[in-house]
């Protein structure tokens, strides 16, 4: 039996250096600040990104990997790797149009390849992980529907929540009104947002102060988990990895902590959350 191959999109969040030791494909979306276009994770890092989001007045904007995109990665895959099922794993569909490029690609290959298509009805790492472990798995020898099967049970099992620094962005990007916007601000209130089973954004409850918002999203996971100790956990930061540290130290005191990963939250996904966004995701170790 051939490997499986394993692909997904950027908005993934995967640090480069795991993408590279699970031979991860990763297909860039697209970033335009003005009149410059940039391939996401490719030639705009997430630290030049945030920088020149503040400066900017205009919110950049995003579009989705094409279908040409997709079938050219396809294509080299299956002329480098003959025989071998690919797997590809993206954003919600709730989110992006990305997860139905990738499928108009299958479509228009000729020879009904044998190419899996997966809506992670996720973002960023919430998803990220999802792939990691795919990867993994492949490596290991598995088949490609043992891959899916595996790789659903753990998207059931994943616990993420997400807390955004301020509403301007969700509101740029038309995520919630104007006025929800600004008294929002005026009030310090921080939404804790999560992502349902359809893929959609929803918020889950909102709290006055970043501080006690982080400390009800640790008190939700505690509920989550239901007395499980060991736990995976990745913290996505905005360009500012000491952000996570207070929350992995919180964690570790409830949790014995297995796989730990800080992974930057992309431009494209930070284009819509702006700076200051921290994200927290746990999985069954």
């Amino acid at each position: 039996m051939t490997k499986p191959v394993i692909v997904t999109d950027s908005t993934a969040d995967i640090p480069e250096d795991i993408a590279k030791q699970h031979d991860i494909h990763v297909v860039p979306l697209r970033l335009m600040f003005g009149e410059d276009t940039f391939e996401d994770g490719v030639d705009i890092s997430a630290e030049v990104f945030y920088k020149r989001l503040v400066q900017s007045e205009q919110l950049p904007t995003t579009s989705q990997a094409s279908p040409a995109d997709y079938m050219q990665v396809y294509q080299e895959i299956m002329n480098e790797y003959p025989g071998s099922p690919i797997i590809s794993i993206h954003i919600s569909s709730g989110l992006s149009g990305t997860y139905q490029s990738a499928t108009i690609a299958k479509s228009m290959l000729e020879g009904d390849p044998d190419i899996t298509i997966v809506d992670s009805k996720s973002a960023s790492y919430g998803f990220g992980l999802l792939v990691v472990h795919a990867a993994r798995l492949a490596a290991e020898g598995k088949t490609a529907e043992e891959i899916v099967r595996s790789v659903e049970e753990v998207r059931r099992q994943r616990k993420l929540y997400f807390l955004v620094d301020t509403l301007e962005y969700l509101q740029k990007g038309g995520r919630i009104g104007k006025a929800a916007a600004m008294i929002g601000n005026l009030l310090n209130i921080k939404p804790i947002l999560s992502i349902d089973e359809e893929g959609i954004i929803y918020a889950v409850e909102k709290v006055r102060g970043r501080k006690k918002a982080l400390a009800r999203i640790l008190e939700r996971f505690r509920e989550d988990l239901g007395g499980v100790q060991n736990i995976n956990v990745a913290v996505g930061h905005t360009a500012d990895p000491a952000s996570a540290e207070p929350v992995l130290e919180d964690l570790s005191r409830d949790f014995r902590l297995q796989e730990v990963v800080l992974t930057n939250i992309g431009p494209v996904v930070g284009t819509h959350v702006g700076p200051g966004t921290l994200a927290v995701f746990i999985w069954p170790a």
